[in-house]
């Protein structure tokens, strides 16, 4: 689908649980790799408010902690089983992931269960020169992140990445087929560093761009050859804040160069069926026009926002014209519909789009006859959606996919596009494990200018009956990104112990199409901030628990509207858990040697070179409005080498937290029966801006935040499952 793998795909300070929905290939498989191997303190006691150790508080949480990860670890097992789509498929083989590397199997005998064929070894991956072992002691593991195939299947290109890294590498294999003693058995033939986006022109013509410093800016061609391979460049982007991509099309006709930035696309093609493979240019970039392109026929089919609104609908051009003069309207989605994604399959244009009711649905529209469109209802809890990429060799007008939600993992689904039938891999769309009462409640918080903010509540009592229940807020706003509400085997577990979950979607994300963003951009970032006060209000006045119960939890970007309400209503909440947290948007946007700062002047604003821009910053930047105050408790979990978020910056924001909070308990000594909070900072080795990749980190970092959210509520560990009796039977 376009809009995952090329507008959203910039490496700005994204939520990503998968980060990333581009990553077809999602093996950080937090399911399907399982592996089978206090009391508050009161407001007198200020002494333990030091900074002296990077991670400090976090002993109180260690028995409850250990509870947890066995919890956690049984939760992962018990959705071990659910489908996932991490497997390639090519014309003979299909390919798919280990603990030791890529393995294939012929497509024929997958029912006969056939020995598999190893074609990469993990540690084929490490140089010569490289060494296998952390400065720790830890051995360095590899996780793929994507893999692409090439049109006849002769050689196969991954990109991995290390521990406690972010950098991928790429490594291409030559593929032969098995048992086929004339031929080569499947070996490494290249390794290229730093590469971020890759795709197959030819069986012998790889394109990628590479990643520096965050910029992702140039593009390159290896080809190979009987007398080696040779790289050339290809392209080079100047603009700072434009984020390179290269995609390939569904029918793998058009190659595609996607340079985008906050506020502007620009797209250059080549097409794969000729000899010479050079770029042409569709559209030249231009100021608030995005758009993104599919092949079809001798045509293209465009998402863009060029028309009413600056909302996003589908146009076409011809594949000789295809400047933005002869671009036809195809489809515009009614009001209040918000195109989130698109495809091309066979001779359908398949539209993801939410309602104004804040459902999921498919929009088909059949390109030979595109008045006859017709909508596709999901089901009611579907909150996320993945499409699976097709085979090589697939040309069905079938479009396959899972859904899923917070609280319901994935579900296979097959959409036939001829006749609009829609099934399940399951024949009902259920399985055993997510069946249960937890179809989410649709919310609209009112904010005081009258915009009306959608909540998405996940119960399993009714409304009228959660007051006391615990509250899990979740937040993000910003980069036009979507809350992540994919499956969690976390969220499930909360909700089965009888907690609700909130998921607020405030402006700066998409959640009601491109306008949502632009309202908090730049100096209409308090927008945000103002937003989640309203949906907490709304939630708290609805019955919905209370502020004594209830907790925020963001990454990334989300921390800045959190710590922002933090400092303006701490009394809203009682607890907060924020990982990565971008906390510091002043210093931040003051310092050009950050890698990011210059791309993210389109979101945040330029506060060196523009008055107004530092006024709106410094209005709600968590950071710089820290005053004495009673705090919610809060958990900052930080990665010494994020070079998204600096620790730094994460180390002053605590320092200046608990510095305030010793002030306020100094000058406020009869707040001495108030609880005091607590500020705990779990800083964790690596460059990893998106968690740990490590299934046993993951499960730590995880145990830790419930610990900390069970104790900080002052709630009681829910008590472990009892084991059901196994009843015996005799023969008479």
């Amino acid at each position: 689908m376009l809009i995952r793998s090329s507008l959203l795909c910039s490496p700005a300070r994204l939520l990503s649980t998968s980060r990333l929905g581009f990553r077809e290939l999602a093996v950080r498989k937090r399911i399907t790799c399982l592996p089978l191997s206090a009391q508050r303190r009161r407001a007198s006691d200020t002494s333990n408010f030091s900074i002296d150790h990077p991670s400090s508080g976090l002993e109180r949480y260690k028995d409850l902690q250990k509870y947890f990860n066995r919890r956690l670890r049984a939760a992962y097992r018990r959705f071990s089983q659910a489908p996932e789509h991490s497997s390639v498929c090519g014309h003979h083989h299909e390919y798919f992931v280990e603990s030791d590397g890529i393995y294939r199997m012929e497509m024929d005998q997958r029912q006969g269960q056939p020995m598999p064929e190893q074609v990469l070894n993990f540690r084929q991956v490490s140089g010569q020169e490289e060494s296998t072992v952390l400065n720790n002691g830890e051995r360095i593991q590899w996780t793929v992140q994507r893999i692409r195939l090439s049109p006849l299947e002769e050689h196969l290109a991954a990109t991995l990445k290390a521990t406690h890294t972010e950098e991928l590498r790429c490594v291409v294999v030559r593929l032969g087929r098995r048992n086929s003693p004339h031929l080569d058995p499947p070996h490494v033939v290249f390794t290229l560093d730093k590469v971020f986006s890759f795709e197959w022109a030819t069986d012998e013509v790889l394109f990628y761009t590479t990643v520096e410093g965050l910029r992702c800016s140039r593009v390159s061609r290896l080809d190979l050859t009987a007398s080696g391979c040779r790289m050339t460049s290809v392209y080079e982007e100047s603009h700072p804040d434009v984020f390179v991509e290269v995609a390939l099309s569904r029918d793998r006709r058009i190659l595609s160069i996607n340079c985008s930035s906050r506020t502007s696309s620009e797209v250059l093609l080549i097409d794969t069926t000729t000899s010479h493979l050079e770029p042409s240019l569709v559209q030249p970039r231009r100021l608030d026009l995005l758009y993104h392109v599919e092949h079809w026929r001798k045509g293209l089919i465009i998402l863009t926002n060029a028309g009413p609104g600056q909302e996003y609908q589908v146009v076409q051009a011809p594949l000789s014209e295809p400047h933005m003069v002869s671009w036809g309207p195809l489809f515009a989605p009614g009001p209040g519909t918000a195109i989130k994604d698109m495809d091309v399959v066979g001779d359908h244009c398949v539209l993801v789009a939410r309602t104004p009711a804040g459902e999921l649905v498919l929009v088909v529209v059949p390109l030979t006859r595109p008045k006859e469109a017709y909508t596709v209802q999901l089901p009611s809890w579907a909150c996320a959606i993945q499409t699976k990429k097709p085979a090589v060799a697939d040309q069905r007008s079938v479009l396959e996919f899972f859904i899923s939600s917070p609280v319901h993992p994935p579900v296979p689904y097959c959409l036939y596009l001829e006749d609009g039938l829609l099934s399940s891999g399951t024949g009902d769309g259920t399985s055993p494990e997510s069946q249960g009462n937890y179809t989410p409640t649709h919310l609209e918080a009112s904010h005081q200018d009258g915009t009306l903010v959608p909540i998405t509540l996940f119960h399993s009592r009714p409304v009228e009956r959660l007051r006391q229940t615990p509250l899990l807020v979740h937040v993000y706003g910003a980069y036009g990104r979507d809350l992540n509400m994919e499956f969690s085997p976390e969220k499930r577990l909360l909700l089965e112990q009888g907690w609700s979950l909130a998921y607020c979607h405030i402006r700066g994300g998409s959640e009601r199409g491109l306008s949502w963003q632009r309202q908090a951009r730049v100096e209409g970032k308090p927008r945000g901030v103002e937003d989640l006060r309203a949906c907490l209000h709304h939630l708290f006045s609805s019955g919905v628990s209370s502020p004594s119960r209830a907790a925020l939890t963001a990454c990334s970007a989300g921390a800045v509207p959190v710590g922002a309400l933090c400092n303006r209503h701490p009394h809203m909440m009682r607890a907060v858990a924020l990982r990565a947290p971008f906390l510091d948007v002043l210093g931040t946007m003051e310092d050009p040697t950050l890698p990011l700062t210059l791309e993210d002047r389109e979101e945040w604003g330029d506060p060196v070179g523009n008055a107004q821009h530092r006024l709106a910053i410094s209005s709600y930047c968590p950071l710089q409005n820290i005053t004495p105050q009673c705090y919610p408790s809060i958990l900052l979990t930080a990665y010494g080498d994020d070079p998204r978020v600096p620790l730094a910056s994460v180390l002053r924001y605590t320092e200046l937290l608990k510095k305030a909070l010793r002030t306020h308990f100094t000058m406020n000594p009869e707040s001495e029966s108030e609880p005091a909070p607590n500020v705990v900072l779990n800083v964790q080795p690596g460059a990893n801006h998106h968690g740990p990749d490590d299934f046993e980190l993951m499960l730590e970092e995880e145990a830790l935040t419930l610990a900390f959210l069970y104790t900080e509520l002052g709630l009681d560990p829910p008590p472990a499952p009892r084991r059901r009796k196994r009843l015996l039977t005799g023969i008479t």
